[in-house]
């Protein structure tokens, strides 16, 4: 009875697929460690985040590997309606409002699903908290410029307008990057508002805060919400 002999070939065939093995498992075992989260990170963190794990936001999705490449298969081949997340769901505006979630938000998100912002959120969608707040930019307000509230206010009047510069004056000179200057966008600070634009907050000293820097309208806020160690917890429970 001759001996079985395996090739060269074959041997090498052999060794470069349990080698591949080796070297998968090693990967994804080095991935799924929490000291790797910076490696595989699109970017820093956003200003307030740097004690949140990713797996807070970035949960498993449903189903296991095998079915979600499946059903992602059927979607592009027509055989299934719709797609389903891969590996970990969409950070969405739920995932964000567990924690940001403020009562006397002065625009909330829901408000920009209501048919009269239909035109308006095609130009900015802020239906959704990534728009401007996008995660990885190592800052606190990403959108790329300040002058948002043109989509919204340029029938603005105001009877006894409190400003030497009207509001009427300020919106007909398209002086938009000036709104930033006396109303933080949601509304939440305490702070008296000037009463003359050469007293308001300085675009410098702004987009120092928008990156990320010390807040200009002051720490007094109306609605406290989760403190930091409080998110955490929240986030750590799902």
């Amino acid at each position: 009875m001759g001996i079985f002999k395996v090739s060269p070939l074959r041997k090498r065939q052999i060794l470069g697929g349990l080698s591949g093995l080796v070297l998968g498992a090693g990967i994804i075992l080095f991935l799924s460690l929490k000291t790797s989260e910076e490696y595989i990170s699109l970017g820093p963190m956003n200003n307030g985040h740097n004690e949140i794990s990713c797996a807070a936001c970035h949960t498993d999705a449903n189903g296991n590997l095998s079915q979600q490449i499946q059903s992602n298969m059927a979607h592009a081949f027509g055989m299934r309606e719709n797609g389903v997340d891969f590996g970990t769901k969409d950070v969405t505006v739920k995932n964000c409002l567990e924690c940001h979630d403020r009562p006397n938000d002065r625009h909330p998100t829901y408000r920009f699903s209501e048919p009269r912002f239909r035109k308006v959120i095609k130009k900015i969608d802020a239906t959704t908290c990534i728009t401007c707040h996008t995660e990885h930019n190592g800052e606190r307000v990403s959108v790329a410029a300040i002058n948002y509230c043109m989509n919204c206010h340029q029938d603005l009047e105001m009877e006894n307008d409190p400003i030497d510069i009207s509001h009427v004056e300020l919106i007909a000179n398209e002086q938009w990057f000036t709104c930033i200057q006396c109303h933080d966008f949601h509304g939440n600070h305490r702070y008296n508002v000037p009463t003359k634009l050469q007293d308001t907050i300085p675009l410098k000293i702004i987009q120092n805060y928008l990156d990320g820097g010390k807040d200009p309208y002051g720490t007094d806020k109306k609605y406290l919400g989760l403190s930091e160690p409080e998110w955490i917890k929240t986030l750590q429970k799902k």
